[in-house]
Protein backbone atom coordinates (compact mmCIF):
# COMPACT_ATOMS: atom_id res chain seq x y z
CA UNK A 1 0.00 0.00 0.00
CA UNK A 2 2.79 2.39 0.92
CA UNK A 3 4.74 1.50 -2.21
CA UNK A 4 1.68 2.31 -4.36
CA UNK A 5 1.51 5.79 -2.83
CA UNK A 6 5.23 6.47 -3.21
CA UNK A 7 5.22 5.32 -6.84
CA UNK A 8 2.65 8.09 -7.47
CA UNK A 9 4.34 10.68 -5.26
CA UNK A 10 4.53 13.40 -7.91
CA UNK A 11 0.83 13.21 -8.81
CA UNK A 12 -0.28 12.94 -5.20
CA UNK A 13 2.01 15.82 -4.26
CA UNK A 14 0.49 18.08 -6.90
CA UNK A 15 -2.97 17.25 -5.54
CA UNK A 16 -1.69 18.15 -2.08
CA UNK A 17 -0.29 21.48 -3.27
CA UNK A 18 -3.68 22.38 -4.75
CA UNK A 19 -5.38 21.43 -1.48
CA UNK A 20 -3.16 23.19 1.09
CA UNK A 21 -0.79 25.49 -0.83
CA UNK A 22 2.56 23.92 0.09
CA UNK A 23 5.16 24.58 -2.63
CA UNK A 24 5.21 21.85 -5.26
CA UNK A 25 8.98 21.60 -4.89
CA UNK A 26 8.49 20.36 -1.30
CA UNK A 27 5.31 18.26 -1.36
CA UNK A 28 6.70 15.00 -2.89
CA UNK A 29 9.12 14.65 0.02
CA UNK A 30 6.24 14.03 2.43
CA UNK A 31 5.52 10.77 0.62
CA UNK A 32 8.96 9.70 -0.54
CA UNK A 33 10.70 10.30 2.77
CA UNK A 34 8.68 10.51 5.98
CA UNK A 35 5.57 8.58 4.90
CA UNK A 36 7.49 5.70 3.35
CA UNK A 37 10.11 5.55 6.10
CA UNK A 38 7.49 5.33 8.82
CA UNK A 39 5.30 2.79 7.02
CA UNK A 40 8.20 0.46 6.21
CA UNK A 41 9.72 0.69 9.69
CA UNK A 42 6.44 -0.27 11.33
CA UNK A 43 6.07 -3.18 8.90
CA UNK A 44 9.62 -4.32 9.67
CA UNK A 45 9.11 -4.46 13.44
CA UNK A 46 5.48 -5.61 13.55
CA UNK A 47 5.94 -9.38 13.69
CA UNK A 48 8.36 -9.30 16.59
CA UNK A 49 6.71 -6.40 18.44
CA UNK A 50 3.24 -7.95 18.27
CA UNK A 51 4.25 -11.51 19.10
CA UNK A 52 2.93 -13.05 22.30
CA UNK A 53 4.94 -12.68 25.48
CA UNK A 54 6.01 -16.08 26.84
CA UNK A 55 6.66 -16.14 30.58
CA UNK A 56 9.24 -18.41 32.27
CA UNK A 57 8.16 -22.01 32.70
CA UNK A 58 6.55 -23.01 35.98
CA UNK A 59 5.81 -26.62 36.91
CA UNK A 60 2.48 -27.75 35.40
CA UNK A 61 1.66 -24.26 34.11
CA UNK A 62 1.95 -22.40 30.84
CA UNK A 63 1.55 -18.63 30.93
CA UNK A 64 1.67 -16.08 28.15
CA UNK A 65 0.20 -12.76 27.06
CA UNK A 66 -1.26 -12.12 23.64
CA UNK A 67 -1.72 -8.73 22.06
CA UNK A 68 -5.16 -8.65 20.51
CA UNK A 69 -6.60 -5.98 18.19
CA UNK A 70 -9.01 -3.38 19.53
CA UNK A 71 -11.52 -3.73 16.68
CA UNK A 72 -12.34 -0.67 14.62
CA UNK A 73 -9.85 2.21 14.92
CA UNK A 74 -11.18 5.65 13.97
CA UNK A 75 -8.32 7.84 12.71
CA UNK A 76 -9.00 11.59 12.58
CA UNK A 77 -6.11 13.27 10.75
CA UNK A 78 -5.26 16.94 10.02
CA UNK A 79 -4.49 18.77 6.81
CA UNK A 80 -1.00 20.19 7.42
CA UNK A 81 0.92 16.91 6.88
CA UNK A 82 -1.96 14.64 5.92
CA UNK A 83 0.16 11.69 4.77
CA UNK A 84 2.69 11.90 7.60
CA UNK A 85 0.19 12.30 10.42
CA UNK A 86 -2.24 9.66 9.20
CA UNK A 87 0.40 7.00 8.54
CA UNK A 88 1.37 7.15 12.23
CA UNK A 89 -1.96 5.53 13.10
CA UNK A 90 -3.30 3.91 9.92
CA UNK A 91 -0.39 1.54 9.29
CA UNK A 92 0.22 0.40 12.92
CA UNK A 93 -3.51 -0.10 13.44
CA UNK A 94 -3.80 -2.31 10.37
CA UNK A 95 -0.64 -4.25 11.23
CA UNK A 96 -2.04 -4.95 14.68
CA UNK A 97 -5.12 -6.57 13.15
CA UNK A 98 -7.66 -3.77 13.39
CA UNK A 99 -10.02 -2.34 10.82
CA UNK A 100 -9.55 1.38 10.15
CA UNK A 101 -11.89 4.22 9.30
CA UNK A 102 -10.00 7.33 8.21
CA UNK A 103 -11.44 10.81 8.46
CA UNK A 104 -9.21 13.43 6.84
CA UNK A 105 -9.55 17.17 7.35
CA UNK A 106 -11.94 18.99 5.05
CA UNK A 107 -8.99 20.62 3.26
CA UNK A 108 -7.43 17.30 2.21
CA UNK A 109 -10.24 14.86 1.30
CA UNK A 110 -8.33 13.38 -1.64
CA UNK A 111 -5.72 11.88 0.70
CA UNK A 112 -8.32 9.57 2.23
CA UNK A 113 -9.56 8.55 -1.21
CA UNK A 114 -6.04 7.76 -2.42
CA UNK A 115 -5.41 5.63 0.68
CA UNK A 116 -8.39 3.48 -0.29
CA UNK A 117 -7.13 3.16 -3.87
CA UNK A 118 -3.76 2.06 -2.53
CA UNK A 119 -5.36 -0.45 -0.14
CA UNK A 120 -7.38 -2.00 -2.95
CA UNK A 121 -4.40 -2.04 -5.33
CA UNK A 122 -2.42 -3.91 -2.67
CA UNK A 123 -5.13 -6.54 -2.36
CA UNK A 124 -6.41 -5.45 1.04
CA UNK A 125 -9.67 -7.13 2.11
CA UNK A 126 -12.85 -5.17 1.45
CA UNK A 127 -14.08 -3.21 4.43
CA UNK A 128 -10.89 -3.46 6.49
CA UNK A 129 -9.88 0.04 5.44
CA UNK A 130 -12.52 2.67 4.78
CA UNK A 131 -12.83 6.46 4.86
CA UNK A 132 -15.60 8.90 5.70
CA UNK A 133 -15.94 12.61 4.86
CA UNK A 134 -17.55 14.11 7.95
CA UNK A 135 -18.28 17.39 9.69
CA UNK A 136 -17.59 17.92 13.40
CA UNK A 137 -21.02 16.78 14.56
CA UNK A 138 -20.75 13.61 12.51
CA UNK A 139 -17.28 12.89 13.94
CA UNK A 140 -18.75 13.00 17.45
CA UNK A 141 -21.54 10.65 16.38
CA UNK A 142 -19.06 8.12 14.97
CA UNK A 143 -16.96 8.24 18.17
CA UNK A 144 -20.11 7.49 20.14
CA UNK A 145 -20.94 4.44 18.02
CA UNK A 146 -20.51 1.14 19.93
CA UNK A 147 -18.56 -0.36 17.01
CA UNK A 148 -15.62 2.02 17.43
CA UNK A 149 -12.87 0.56 19.62
CA UNK A 150 -10.26 3.33 19.63
CA UNK A 151 -9.88 6.92 18.42
CA UNK A 152 -6.56 8.30 17.15
CA UNK A 153 -6.81 12.07 16.79
CA UNK A 154 -4.25 14.59 15.57
CA UNK A 155 -5.22 18.24 15.70
CA UNK A 156 -5.79 21.23 17.93
CA UNK A 157 -6.22 21.32 21.69
CA UNK A 158 -9.92 22.32 21.37
CA UNK A 159 -10.35 19.46 18.91
CA UNK A 160 -8.78 17.08 21.41
CA UNK A 161 -11.18 18.22 24.11
CA UNK A 162 -14.11 17.65 21.71
CA UNK A 163 -12.90 14.12 20.94
CA UNK A 164 -12.44 13.31 24.61
CA UNK A 165 -15.90 14.66 25.42
CA UNK A 166 -17.46 12.56 22.64
CA UNK A 167 -15.73 9.44 23.97
CA UNK A 168 -16.49 10.15 27.65
CA UNK A 169 -19.70 8.12 27.69
CA UNK A 170 -17.85 4.99 26.52
CA UNK A 171 -14.98 2.92 27.90
CA UNK A 172 -12.68 3.32 24.93
CA UNK A 173 -9.21 4.79 24.77
CA UNK A 174 -8.16 7.81 22.77
CA UNK A 175 -4.76 8.80 21.46
CA UNK A 176 -4.41 12.57 21.20
CA UNK A 177 -1.60 14.38 19.41
CA UNK A 178 -2.41 18.04 19.88
CA UNK A 179 -0.71 21.42 19.64
CA UNK A 180 2.81 22.55 20.28
CA UNK A 181 4.83 25.64 21.09
CA UNK A 182 8.15 23.96 20.54
CA UNK A 183 11.25 25.74 21.85
CA UNK A 184 14.88 25.70 20.76
CA UNK A 185 17.81 26.61 22.98
CA UNK A 186 21.05 27.73 21.33
CA UNK A 187 24.03 27.46 23.68
CA UNK A 188 27.18 29.54 23.26
CA UNK A 189 29.09 26.49 21.97
CA UNK A 190 26.63 25.75 19.13
CA UNK A 191 28.01 25.61 15.57
CA UNK A 192 26.43 28.85 14.38
CA UNK A 193 26.00 28.37 10.63
CA UNK A 194 24.52 24.87 10.81
CA UNK A 195 22.31 25.83 13.75
CA UNK A 196 20.85 28.82 11.93
CA UNK A 197 20.25 26.81 8.77
CA UNK A 198 18.36 24.10 10.63
CA UNK A 199 16.32 26.44 12.82
CA UNK A 200 15.21 28.67 9.95
CA UNK A 201 13.99 25.56 8.15
CA UNK A 202 12.40 24.23 11.36
CA UNK A 203 10.51 27.49 11.82
CA UNK A 204 9.37 28.25 8.29
CA UNK A 205 9.06 24.98 6.33
CA UNK A 206 5.44 24.49 5.24
CA UNK A 207 4.89 28.10 6.33
CA UNK A 208 5.40 27.03 9.94
CA UNK A 209 2.28 24.86 9.79
CA UNK A 210 3.65 21.88 11.66
CA UNK A 211 2.75 20.60 15.12
CA UNK A 212 6.48 20.27 15.89
CA UNK A 213 7.69 23.41 14.12
CA UNK A 214 10.13 25.57 16.08
CA UNK A 215 8.00 28.41 17.48
CA UNK A 216 10.30 30.14 19.99
CA UNK A 217 14.08 30.40 20.22
CA UNK A 218 16.29 31.17 23.24
CA UNK A 219 19.91 32.10 22.51
CA UNK A 220 22.84 32.54 24.88
CA UNK A 221 23.63 36.25 25.19
CA UNK A 222 27.23 35.64 24.13
CA UNK A 223 26.17 34.77 20.58
CA UNK A 224 22.72 36.39 20.49
CA UNK A 225 23.44 39.17 18.00
CA UNK A 226 25.46 37.06 15.52
CA UNK A 227 22.71 34.44 15.67
CA UNK A 228 19.92 36.94 15.03
CA UNK A 229 21.83 38.57 12.16
CA UNK A 230 22.44 35.22 10.45
CA UNK A 231 18.87 34.06 11.09
CA UNK A 232 17.43 37.20 9.51
CA UNK A 233 19.78 37.01 6.52
CA UNK A 234 18.72 33.45 5.73
CA UNK A 235 15.03 34.16 6.29
CA UNK A 236 15.21 36.96 3.71
CA UNK A 237 16.12 34.36 1.09
CA UNK A 238 12.68 32.73 1.22
CA UNK A 239 10.56 33.37 -1.86
CA UNK A 240 6.83 33.73 -1.16
CA UNK A 241 4.66 33.03 -4.16
CA UNK A 242 2.58 30.67 -6.26
CA UNK A 243 3.15 27.19 -4.82
CA UNK A 244 2.92 25.62 -8.29
CA UNK A 245 6.07 27.48 -9.39
CA UNK A 246 9.30 25.59 -8.74
CA UNK A 247 11.10 28.76 -7.59
CA UNK A 248 8.68 29.26 -4.68
CA UNK A 249 10.05 28.25 -1.29
CA UNK A 250 7.21 29.62 0.84
CA UNK A 251 3.62 29.10 -0.18
CA UNK A 252 0.37 30.54 1.18
CA UNK A 253 -1.05 29.43 4.48
CA UNK A 254 -3.98 27.05 4.31
CA UNK A 255 -6.61 29.76 4.76
CA UNK A 256 -6.76 33.55 5.05
CA UNK A 257 -8.24 33.12 8.53
CA UNK A 258 -5.15 31.13 9.59
CA UNK A 259 -2.86 33.86 8.27
CA UNK A 260 -4.89 36.47 10.14
CA UNK A 261 -4.25 34.64 13.44
CA UNK A 262 -0.51 35.04 12.86
CA UNK A 263 -0.93 38.66 11.84
CA UNK A 264 -2.83 39.28 15.08
CA UNK A 265 -0.07 37.71 17.19
CA UNK A 266 2.60 39.80 15.47
CA UNK A 267 0.57 43.00 15.87
CA UNK A 268 -0.02 42.28 19.57
CA UNK A 269 3.68 41.61 20.13
CA UNK A 270 4.61 44.88 18.43
CA UNK A 271 2.09 46.78 20.56
CA UNK A 272 3.91 45.43 23.64
CA UNK A 273 7.36 46.48 22.46
CA UNK A 274 8.53 43.72 20.10
CA UNK A 275 10.52 44.68 17.02
CA UNK A 276 10.10 43.08 13.59
CA UNK A 277 13.28 42.50 11.60
CA UNK A 278 11.99 41.38 8.17
CA UNK A 279 9.16 43.80 7.46
CA UNK A 280 8.24 42.38 4.05
CA UNK A 281 5.14 43.77 2.35
CA UNK A 282 2.11 41.83 3.53
CA UNK A 283 -0.71 40.84 1.21
CA UNK A 284 -3.55 41.64 3.60
CA UNK A 285 -6.80 39.80 3.01
CA UNK A 286 -5.01 36.79 1.51
CA UNK A 287 -3.37 33.63 2.88
CA UNK A 288 -0.01 34.79 1.46
CA UNK A 289 1.97 35.73 4.56
CA UNK A 290 5.68 36.59 4.41
CA UNK A 291 7.97 35.25 7.17
CA UNK A 292 8.70 37.45 10.17
CA UNK A 293 11.36 37.44 12.90
CA UNK A 294 10.77 39.35 16.13
CA UNK A 295 13.06 40.40 18.97
CA UNK A 296 12.40 42.24 22.25
CA UNK A 297 9.79 39.55 22.94
CA UNK A 298 8.69 37.97 26.22
CA UNK A 299 6.20 35.44 27.53
CA UNK A 300 3.57 38.08 28.09
CA UNK A 301 3.01 38.00 24.33
CA UNK A 302 0.82 35.40 22.59
CA UNK A 303 3.59 34.98 20.02
CA UNK A 304 5.74 33.38 22.73
CA UNK A 305 3.05 31.54 24.68
CA UNK A 306 0.28 30.41 22.33
CA UNK A 307 0.57 28.21 19.26
CA UNK A 308 1.32 30.35 16.19
CA UNK A 309 1.23 27.69 13.46
CA UNK A 310 2.58 30.12 10.90
CA UNK A 311 5.75 31.82 9.60
CA UNK A 312 6.57 34.06 12.57
CA UNK A 313 9.18 33.43 15.26
CA UNK A 314 10.34 35.23 18.38
CA UNK A 315 13.97 35.11 19.57
CA UNK A 316 15.00 35.87 23.17
CA UNK A 317 18.45 36.15 24.77
CA UNK A 318 19.16 34.10 27.91
CA UNK A 319 21.92 34.19 30.51
CA UNK A 320 22.53 30.43 30.45
CA UNK A 321 21.12 26.94 30.94
CA UNK A 322 18.93 27.59 33.97
CA UNK A 323 17.11 30.53 32.41
CA UNK A 324 16.66 28.64 29.14
CA UNK A 325 15.18 25.62 30.94
CA UNK A 326 12.79 27.80 32.91
CA UNK A 327 11.57 29.51 29.75
CA UNK A 328 11.26 26.28 27.76
CA UNK A 329 9.12 24.79 30.54
CA UNK A 330 7.01 27.95 30.86
CA UNK A 331 4.38 26.63 28.46
CA UNK A 332 1.21 24.58 28.56
CA UNK A 333 2.59 22.57 25.65
CA UNK A 334 5.27 19.88 25.52
CA UNK A 335 5.61 18.11 22.17
CA UNK A 336 9.25 18.58 21.16
CA UNK A 337 12.17 20.76 22.24
CA UNK A 338 15.69 21.08 20.90
CA UNK A 339 19.13 22.08 22.11
CA UNK A 340 21.95 23.25 19.88
CA UNK A 341 25.36 22.59 21.35
CA UNK A 342 28.67 20.78 20.92
CA UNK A 343 28.37 19.24 24.40
CA UNK A 344 26.41 15.96 24.38
CA UNK A 345 26.70 15.58 28.15
CA UNK A 346 25.13 18.99 28.67
CA UNK A 347 22.38 18.11 26.19
CA UNK A 348 21.45 15.02 28.21
CA UNK A 349 21.65 16.86 31.51
CA UNK A 350 19.44 19.69 30.31
CA UNK A 351 17.05 17.34 28.52
CA UNK A 352 16.30 15.59 31.80
CA UNK A 353 14.89 18.88 33.11
CA UNK A 354 12.75 19.88 30.12
CA UNK A 355 9.08 18.84 29.97
CA UNK A 356 8.72 17.46 26.47
CA UNK A 357 7.75 14.33 24.57
CA UNK A 358 10.85 14.38 22.34
CA UNK A 359 14.19 16.02 23.15
CA UNK A 360 16.49 16.77 20.21
CA UNK A 361 20.15 17.68 20.07
CA UNK A 362 21.19 19.54 16.92
CA UNK A 363 18.06 18.71 14.95
CA UNK A 364 14.36 19.57 14.99
CA UNK A 365 11.03 19.03 13.26
CA UNK A 366 11.68 15.36 12.50
CA UNK A 367 10.12 12.07 13.60
CA UNK A 368 12.27 8.96 13.90
CA UNK A 369 9.83 6.04 13.51
CA UNK A 370 11.92 3.90 15.88
CA UNK A 371 11.19 6.37 18.70
CA UNK A 372 7.90 6.89 20.49
CA UNK A 373 6.00 9.94 19.24
CA UNK A 374 4.24 11.45 22.22
CA UNK A 375 3.58 14.70 24.05
CA UNK A 376 3.04 16.00 27.58
CA UNK A 377 0.71 18.61 29.06
CA UNK A 378 -1.66 20.08 26.45
CA UNK A 379 0.31 18.49 23.61
CA UNK A 380 -1.67 15.34 24.21
CA UNK A 381 -1.36 11.81 25.47
CA UNK A 382 -0.72 8.36 24.14
CA UNK A 383 1.91 7.24 21.68
CA UNK A 384 2.41 6.37 18.03
CA UNK A 385 5.36 4.91 16.12
CA UNK A 386 8.02 2.59 17.59
CA UNK A 387 7.21 -0.72 19.32
CA UNK A 388 5.23 1.23 21.90
CA UNK A 389 3.10 2.74 19.17
CA UNK A 390 2.13 -0.69 17.86
CA UNK A 391 1.06 -1.73 21.35
CA UNK A 392 -1.26 1.30 21.46
CA UNK A 393 -3.54 -0.46 18.98
CA UNK A 394 -3.78 -3.70 20.96
CA UNK A 395 -5.10 -4.93 24.28
CA UNK A 396 -3.34 -7.58 26.37
CA UNK A 397 -5.01 -10.91 26.94
CA UNK A 398 -3.45 -13.23 29.53
CA UNK A 399 -3.45 -17.01 29.25
CA UNK A 400 -2.94 -18.95 32.52
CA UNK A 401 -3.06 -22.68 31.79
CA UNK A 402 -2.77 -25.45 34.39
CA UNK A 403 -1.73 -28.38 32.24
CA UNK A 404 -3.08 -31.13 34.51
CA UNK A 405 -5.19 -31.36 37.67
Amino acid sequence: MADWCVARADALAEELTWQIGRPLSQSPGELRRGFHERALHMCDIAEEALSQIELPERANFRRFIRREPLGVVFVVAPWNYPWLTSVNAVVPALLAGNSVILKMAAQTPLVAERYLEAWRAAGGPDGVFQFLHLDHAQVAKVIGDFRIGFVAFTGSVPGGHAVQQAAAARFIATGLELGGKDPAYVRADAPLEATVENLVDGAFFNSGQSCCAVERIYVDRKIYQPFVDAFVALTRQYRLGNPLERETTLGPMVRTAAADVVRKQVAEAKSKGAKTLIGAKDRLGTPYLPPEVLINVDHGMALMSEETFGPAIGIMPVAGDDEAIALMNDSRYGLTASIWTSDAEAALRIGDRVDTGTWYMNRCDYLDPALAWTGVKDSGRGCTLSRLGLETFTRPKSFHLRLSL
